[in-house]
């Protein structure tokens, strides 16, 4: 009786640690997570992907590519995500986060390219800026107006304070938060862009990398910037309401939204699918997915889903998904994350 009672006892533990060490929890639909930017296009995939194989359409949530990621790395186990979106390159610290909860063998997929853009209604008066413009519009502290070379807090009320050249009407921007790829890249490639035009804060950063940081990454918080949720279809609405309103937010909603919608020219290119694709637009960046190996093979479908984004008929040049605002990679780039993508190969980080 004690061999038994030894034997059932260590059948539970091996049983209870099986469930905590593998994903082992019923589910035969694929759990996509991340960034409303990439949301529309893998919407579109999951449709196509779900009407034309034997697999159920993959669920997706739009939560921002940070509270995707942060979702994704929470561990292993069809509890947890399969795949997350992101509007901008995975950090390091949220890579070894997944490490430090056993996600240790992540796929890695570059599926394009997108613009961010600043747009309005086409009731309103169009933009035409530059970095340094939208840098002393939304920064938190900016130089002092009188031309010392210090900060001070932003006083621009106006687009005209900034420039007699623009709207005389309030400085009043609708953006993603903090958990946002885009919010992310638009920091970067807007608000920094412009901050290091100026060469004594540029100069900061060889000196003190984290206060150059947040000089030109803080956005400031006294109304002129409204954060409007990860929801970009909430600001669309807002701004064909709203005149006197700017709108940030991916290249693809502004061409769903075409008909009542225009961009702003930024340092004099217009965010059109040439210009995004060749750079020359500056506030252009990369489209991601991440995939969780541990769950290929548990939950269905996954690597025939990842097969489909990564096809010539999704993501080419004449692909489906170019047809609602993707812009593709070159051909060389394509083909090479496509191969990628099909055998599954395990980023190691130091690629971040």
């Amino acid at each position: 009786m004690i061999k038994l009672k030894a034997a059932l006892a260590s059948v539970a533990v091996a049983g209870a640690l099986a469930t905590v060490s593998a994903p082992t929890l019923a589910r035969d639909t694929i759990n996509i997570v991340g960034s409303s930017t990439v949301y529309p296009f893998a919407t579109v995939v999951a449709e196509r992907f779900g009407r034309n194989t034997s697999f159920p359409t993959p669920k997706l949530e739009s939560t921002g590519s940070g509270g995707g990621l942060k979702l994704f790395c929470a561990g292993i186990g069809t509890q947890h995500p399969d795949i997350t979106n992101a509007s901008r390159r995975m950090k390091s610290s949220e890579y070894e986060l997944c490490q430090s909860n056993g996600v240790d063998e992540i796929v890695e997929v570059k599926i394009g390219s997108d613009g961010i853009v600043l747009a309005s209604s086409r009731e309103a008066e169009n933009l035409d800026v530059t970095l340094r413009h939208l840098f002393l519009a939304l920064a938190k502290e900016v130089p002092n107006p009188d031309g010392s070379e210090e900060l001070v807090a932003n006083p621009y009320q106006n687009w005209s304070d900034i420039d007699a050249s623009l709207p005389n009407k309030p400085i009043r921007v609708m953006g993603p938060p903090p958990t946002s790829g885009t919010r992310d890249a638009f920091n970067e490639l807007a608000l920094e862009g412009g901050c290091k035009t100026y060469s004594w804060i540029k100069a900061i950063k060889s000196e003190d990398k984290s206060a150059y940081k947040s000089i030109c990454h803080s956005i400031r918080e006294d109304g002129a910037f409204v954060e409007a949720g990860e929801n970009d279809n909430l600001i669309v609405q807002k701004l064909t309401a709203d005149t006197n309103a700017y709108g940030i937010f991916g290249y693809s909603f502004l061409e769903e939204n075409s008909g009542t919608l225009q961009a702003a020219t930024v340092n004099g290119f217009e965010p059109t699918m040439d210009n995004i694709s060749s750079d020359q637009y500056p506030v252009a960046r990369s489209l991601w997915f991440y995939v969780k190996k541990a769950h290929v093979g548990v939950v269905p479908g996954i690597q025939e889903y990842v097969s489909e984004f990564a096809s010539e008929g999704a993501w080419g040049d004449n692909g489906y998904l170019a047809d609602v605002g993707l812009i593709p990679l070159d051909r060389a780039t394509r083909m090479e994350a496509s191969r990628h993508a099909g055998a599954l190969e395990i980023m190691t980080g130091d690629e971040l």
